[in-house]
C-alpha cells in the first residue's frame, strides 16, 4: 500500500509552501527576529495550507537551533523535535493537536486550560494546534479566553479554520490573523509538472489543466485526483482517460457545437446534443464546460496576440483552433452566447428533465434573429459587419397569384341593361 500524494510531499518547512508567501514572508520574518506572538489564527478554503503551516510553525519554534540568541525561521531537520514533527513522523508530546469538530464543548476547553498549566515535557513550548476551530462552541471559547489572552511563557496557541467569522471575536482579537488563499493554477501546474518528473510519470497535453480545475485551487484536493489518475493509469497519463474519469467533457464536442453554432448549422448542433447524452455526459456538466469555453473565447477575442500568455495552460493547437472560433463568432456573439449558456445553467439546477433544457439552450444559441433584446441585435449587426448572414437562409415563399384589375373584371361580367319600372295607370275620376 502506498502512502496518498498530498502526505508524501507534505511541506515540511515554509520555503516548501506554495502560493502563499503572503503568509509565510511575515512569518519568517517574525521567526528571525524574535517577535513571535503567543497566539495565532490561520483561516482560509481547505486544502491550503493551514494546518501543514501550523506544524512548520510549531517545529521551528521547538527546533532546537532556534534560540533567542540565534532565532532561526527554518527548521534543522536533526534535532529530535525536528525529527518527531516531521512528515511521517511520531509526534511530539510537546506539540497537542486536537480537532475541535468533536473536541469543541466546555469540558474539553476546561481540560485543554489545565494541561496548559503543566510545563513541556522537554522542548522550549507546549503549543497547542486546534483544528477546525470555528466548531468550537461559544462556552468553549469563553472558557479558554483568559489562558488565550494571558498565558504561561511556555504555551502557543494555533487556531486553523476555514470559517473565521464563526470564532468569536474576543478570541479573534487576542490573535494574529493570517488568512489563507487558494493556490492559483499558474503556481499549481508547475509544481505538479515537477512533482511527476520526481514520481517518472509522463503527462500528456491538457491533463494538468484539468487536474487543476478538479482541485478547485485547494493544493490537498488536486494532488488527491492527480493521485487516481496515476493510480488508474497504465503508463503515461492521456488527456481522453483524465477526461473521461473526472467527467469533463473532451474538447472535441466542444470545438464541434461552437463550430455549429458559430456556421449556424442546427443539424449538426444537436447531433452534438445527441452524442452528449449518448455517451452519458451529464447535460449540466456539458453547459458548464461549454460557458467555460465560451469564456476563453471571450478572453481570446478581447486580448488578441496576449491571449497565450492569459490561456497558457492550453495546447497550442487547441488555441489555434479556439482563435479561429472567435473570429468566426465574434465579441457580440460571444457575449450573447455566455449569457445564454449562464442562465441556462442556473435554470437547469435541480431541473427535472436537463436534456430539454439542453436543447432549448442550443435553439436559442443557433437564432439570434428571434432575440429582439439588444444582445440579439448587437450579434445580427457583427456579423452583417464581417460579411455574414444576419439569420439562415430561408426557403423561398410561393408568389400569391396576380389579381385582376377592376377594369378587367368590369369587362369580363356581362352587361346589365337597365330594367324599365312598371307603368302606374292614372286613377279615374270620381263621378
Amino acid at each position: 500500500m502506498t502512502t496518498a500524494l498530498y502526505r508524501r510531499y507534505r511541506p515540511e518547512s515554509f520555503a516548501e509552501v506554495i502560493g502563499q508567501d503572503h503568509v509565510t514572508a511575515p512569518l519568517r520574518q517574525a521567526l528571525r527576529s524574535g517577535q513571535v506572538n503567543h497566539a495565532y489564527l490561520f483561516s482560509g478554503p481547505r486544502g491550503c495550507g493551514k494546518t501543514t503551516s501550523a506544524r512548520i510553525l510549531a517545529r521551528i519554534l521547538n527546533c532546537a537551533q532556534n534560540t533567542e540568541a540565534s532565532p532561526t525561521d527554518t527548521p534543522c531537520g536533526v534535532c529530535e523535535s525536528c525529527v518527531e514533527l516531521a512528515r511521517g513522523g511520531p509526534g511530539s508530546l510537546d506539540v497537542v493537536e486536537i480537532d475541535a469538530a468533536s473536541h469543541g464543548g466546555v469540558d474539553d476547553a476546561r481540560e485543554l486550560r489545565e494541561r496548559a498549566t503543566f510545563a513541556p515535557a522537554r522542548d522550549r513550548y507546549k503549543i497547542f494546534i486546534l483544528d477546525e476551530a470555528h466548531m468550537v462552541s461559544n462556552q468553549g471559547f469563553n472558557a479558554l479566553l483568559k489562558i488565550v489572552e494571558e498565558p504561561p511563557p511556555h504555551v502557543k496557541f494555533i487556531f486553523a479554520t476555514t470559517e473565521p467569522d464563526k470564532v468569536i471575536g474576543t478570541i479573534r482579537s487576542r490573535t494574529h490573523h493570517y488568512p489563507f488563499r487558494l493556490v492559483p493554477p499558474d503556481v499549481l501546474v508547475p509544481y505538479l509538472e515537477h512533482l511527476c518528473s520526481s514520481e517518472g510519470v509522463g503527462v500528456g497535453a491538457g491533463v494538468l489543466p484539468l487536474v487543476v480545475r478538479a482541485g478547485g485551487g485547494s493544493v490537498r484536493d488536486t494532488l488527491s485526483v492527480l493521485d487516481q489518475l496515476i493510480a488508474g493509469a497504465d503508463g503515461a497519463l492521456e488527456y481522453e482517460s483524465a477526461a473521461a474519469l473526472l467527467g469533463y467533457t473532451q474538447s472535441s464536442l466542444l470545438d464541434d457545437v461552437v463550430e455549429a453554432i458559430a456556421a449556424r448549422d442546427g443539424a449538426a448542433a444537436f447531433r452534438v446534443v445527441e452524442r452528449v447524452i449518448s455517451t452519458g455526459h451529464e447535460p449540466r456538466r456539458f453547459v458548464e464546460d461549454l460557458l467555460e469555453r465560451l469564456r476563453d473565447l471571450i478572453v481570446i477575442a478581447a486580448s488578441g496576440d496576449a491571449a497565450e500568455a492569459a490561456l497558457h495552460g492550453l495546447p497550442a493547437d487547441q488555441l489555434a483552433a479556439m482563435r479561429q472560433q472567435a473570429a468566426h463568432l465574434g465579441a457580440s456573439e460571444l457575449s450573447r452566447s455566455a449569457d445564454l449558456t449562464n442562465d441556462a445553467l442556473t435554470e437547469m439546477t435541480g431541473a427535472t428533465s436537463p436534456r430539454l433544457h439542453l436543447e432549448l439552450l442550443v435553439a436559442r444559441l443557433l437564432l439570434p434573429a428571434v432575440d429582439d433584446s439588444r444582445s440579439g441585435l448587437g450579434a445580427r449587426l457583427d456579423r452583417l459587419e464581417r460579411g455574414l448572414p444576419a439569420a439562415p437562409a430561408r426557403a423561398a415563399e410561393p408568389v400569391p397569384a396576380a389579381q385582376p384589375a377592376p377594369a378587367q373584371l368590369a369587362a369580363a361580367q356581362p352587361a346589365l341593361r337597365p330594367v324599365p319600372a312598371p307603368a302606374v295607370e292614372a286613377p279615374s275620376p270620381v263621378p
